[in-house]
């Protein structure tokens, strides 16, 4: 990704960390919590969402974050529920944005597009939508994954698994010089560009 490449990438930087974080704001605002409402969060402009270190990251690891979007389970009417839709909102999103940019590059090859620059463009909103939640779903607060896992644990659990936040930085740190994170978000990239290609396969 360094070089004058560079530029291809960032229409999948901001459509992987705005669509994200929209979505989470999106379902929770539907399940009856105004908190991302009123924080400015129910929007598609990329400058509320944006984490400076977690766009870095994405941009150059391929992997990051963005802002967290807020909320108060205590307003969900059932808040395990409310909790567990919204934490796996972002993911979805990533993953439908990464559906539609593959199937946007089937639809250029089909109708014969020969601008390279189209066909970077749309391979990096894929991977970085694919990365982006996959990286998310890792159980590690503050990530989905952890939300998602915590809806299901009893109390006592869930609340020792919150206390890791406080470490999580340091985890992070560690799976990446120890390539462990790779070895993580690799595999399922490719295996869900596997699926896509095939689901644009029976379309094409």
């Amino acid at each position: 990704m360094f070089g004058p490449d560079m530029i291809f990438g960032i229409p999948g930087l901001l459509t992987a960390m705005t669509i994200h974080e929209y979505a989470h704001a999106r379902v929770a605002v539907a399940m009856g919590d105004f908190t991302p409402r009123l924080a400015g969060r129910l929007t598609l402009n990329p400058v509320a969402h944006i984490d400076p270190i977690g766009l870095l990251m994405l941009f150059f690891a391929q992997f990051g974050w963005a802002k967290p979007v807020m909320i108060n389970p205590r307003n969900f009417k059932e808040w395990r529920k409310g909790e567990l839709l919204v934490s796996l909102a972002g993911p979805a999103a990533n993953l439908l944005m990464a559906l539609t940019g593959t199937l946007l590059l089937g639809a250029c090859w089909k109708m014969g597009i020969a601008e390279q620059w189209i066909y970077k463009v749309l391979q990096l909103v894929i991977i970085y939508n694919i990365n982006f939640a996959v990286f998310n779903m890792i159980p590690l607060p503050p990530l989905d994954g952890s939300k998602v896992l915590m809806s299901f644990l009893p109390g006592e659990w869930a609340y020792k698994l919150a206390g890791l936040e406080r470490y999580s930085f340091l985890i992070l740190i560690i799976l990446v010089f120890s390539n462990a994170l790779g070895a993580i978000i690799y595999p399922m990239q490719r295996l869900l560009l596997n699926i896509m290609s095939v689901i644009v396969s029976f379309i094409f």
